[in-house]
């Protein structure tokens, strides 16, 4: 063979100048819709980079809305197959947030924030007080309504009043209903001051073995509790989404913008509701926009995240309005028809990256909803700019996904419907005798008995049409078990991917793929098929371990 003369292998670095451009493409050269069209999170891969660091340096923290920021980017949609008050919870506990649905009564979705606002403090501001004329089945009943029993006795049975004792859950055991409080309550506390530093009163709280500390004035009067609890919970959920303030969790609930919802949303902030989702399957409404201005008026302090939108058009009415975030999708979620009996909405990938830029330039951040599936599309959907990802089918099937497994075709499942379906939109309508009875069939979700205001439908907008015409479908999936194992999978898979890209947080990747640093390419049909599981005769996908 004639001899080939080769370059230096030590200028290999040096030669990749020679090139006029890098390998792969820019972002706006991928989101060229002239050219490629609209694409989906399958339709493109990231390039990797360089390596020098590991894995579990990487930190996700991200904008949600202007104020909040999540030390994880995950979000659990505002449906009723999906988030109420255990996974909203569970979501904050893992540093993401949980959006509880409206589907439901106004006193009913108050009761869930409030669960969330309580489960996790840091001084608890409103504790629940009781009086010493109070009877055991007042500790009961908190205990079923709240999940709790430790609860501090004043001479009023109320915040303010001087502190006499504290009854907790052993006090109570092997107790008449009927035995007042004052014959049962613990009056050897260990109590801290006024004016404490939250670590001063947890090491009071560490050392002295107790339960609950009261924290009280000078008169000896309570001010406000801290709880062993939530010692806990700080040191086995460290990435936990809290005010910055109270160190409480973060609630977050949905509401629609029909007349009704202002009322309800007065009944959500008195619960303490710190971020409201306006949902819509359209956002460029008129209704929205009058809700947001409203919204920012009566409560400047609440977080409003307004959509959703899929177009440039669409975001700038409501950054315009006011929204402190926006969430992308119509039409993308596993259940959702809006794109097929519509004809409206946009490919995923192609929306986030549309409205994720033209809202950068207003400090509004966005959430992706819709459309993720795994791993890998939270990490497209962060490179193309959102500051989230709204997961629905990803969650639902999971322990504190909302409903009871049943068996069907030998497997364990759970119910999953979209919120355009017909049997979301029947919620809540007053039920006929014959519907008491349980149905046949292998999907069910059960009714709530309360008649109230149907959010499925003014969410599409069609409560006054004669014919509802569904734009989800109902189905079930496959049990996930607990999201407190799955969302650290996230996570964890999350942390791997930036590492792989080169990168060691949320705001680099969006720096690098704004800079053309980060780099893309097209995926044909047959790289699609290349790269997924082929090729086998069986195989088993265990996701994580």
């Amino acid at each position: 063979m004639p001899s080939k003369t080769f370059l230096d292998p030590a200028t290999a670095i040096e030669h990749l100048s020679m090139y006029d451009r890098s390998d792969g493409l820019a972002v706006g050269e991928l989101m060229n819709s002239a050219v490629h069209g609209g694409l989906t999170y399958n339709d493109f891969l990231m390039l990797p980079g360089k390596i020098d660091f590991g894995a579990h340096e990487v930190t996700t923290e991200s904008r949600v809305t202007r104020n909040v920021v999540l030390r994880t980017p995950f979000m659990s949609s505002p449906m009723d197959t999906v988030t109420e008050g255990e996974m909203a919870i569970a979501m904050a506990l893992l540093g993401g947030i949980g959006v509880i649905h409206h589907n439901q009564s106004p006193e009913e979705q108050a009761a869930m924030v409030r669960a969330v606002k309580r489960h996790e403090n840091g001084f608890i501001a409103n504790p629940v007080v009781l009086s010493p004329s109070h009877r055991v089945e007042h500790v009961l009943d908190v205990k079923e309504r709240l999940g709790f029993a430790g609860v501090p006795i004043t001479d009023t049975g109320a915040l303010g009043g001087k502190l006499l004792g504290i009854v907790t859950n052993r006090d109570i055991q092997f107790r008449s209903p009927t035995t007042p409080l004052s014959e049962v309550m613990t009056t050897d506390l260990v109590t801290a001051p006024e004016g404490i530093t939250l670590q001063e009163a947890n090491d009071i709280l560490r050392d002295s073995k107790k339960g609950k500390l009261p924290i009280v004035n000078k008169e000896g009067r309570l001010t406000s509790l801290l709880a062993r609890s939530d010692l806990l919970k700080n040191q086995n959920y460290p990435l936990a989404s809290k005010l910055p303030e109270s160190k409480q969790l973060y609630a977050a609930a949905a509401i629609g913008t029909r007349p009704a919802d202002r009322a309800r949303l007065a009944v959500l902030v008195d619960a303490g509701l710190d971020i409201v989702v306006l949902d819509s399957s359209q956002g460029n409404s008129v209704y929205q926009v009058e809700t947001i201005q409203w919204i920012k008026q009566t409560y400047p302090k609440l977080e409003v995240i307004a959509g959703n939108v899929v177009t440039r058009e669409q975001a700038a009415a409501l950054i315009a309005a006011g929204a402190d975030g926006l969430r992308i999708g119509m039409g993308s979620g596993s259940i959702c028809i809006t794109q097929e009996v519509m004809a409206v909405g946009r490919p995923q990938a192609t929306a986030v990256y549309a409205v994720a830029e033209f809202a950068s330039k207003f400090g509004v951040p966005v959430i992706a909803d819709g459309g993720i599936g795994n791993v890998g599309h939270i990490v497209k959907a962060l490179a193309l700019g959102a500051g989230a990802v709204m997961m629905g089918g990803l969650l639902a099937g999971t322990t504190e996904a909302p409903g009871e497994y049943f068996w069907h075709e030998g497997k364990r499942v759970k119910a999953y419907r979209g919120m355009g379906s017909i049997e979301a939109m029947e919620q809540g309508k007053p039920m006929p005798p014959s519907a008491e009875v349980n149905g046949t069939g292998p999907v069910k979700h059960s009714r709530k008995k309360a008649t109230h205001e149907n959010a499925a439908t003014t969410r599409y907008f069609s409560e006054s049409s004669a014919v509802k015409v569904a734009q989800g479908v109902s189905g079930d999936v496959q049990d996930k078990g607990t999201v407190r194992a799955f969302i650290p999978y996230l996570y964890t898979g999350l942390q791997h991917s930036l590492q792989d890209i080169g990168v060691r947080n949320v705001s680099q990747l969006q720096e690098g793929v704004r800079a053309g640093q980060v780099r893309f390419e097209l995926r044909t049909a047959s790289a699609q098929v290349e790269g997924g599981v082929h090729g086998l005769n069986s195989y088993t996908k265990r996701l994580f371990a």
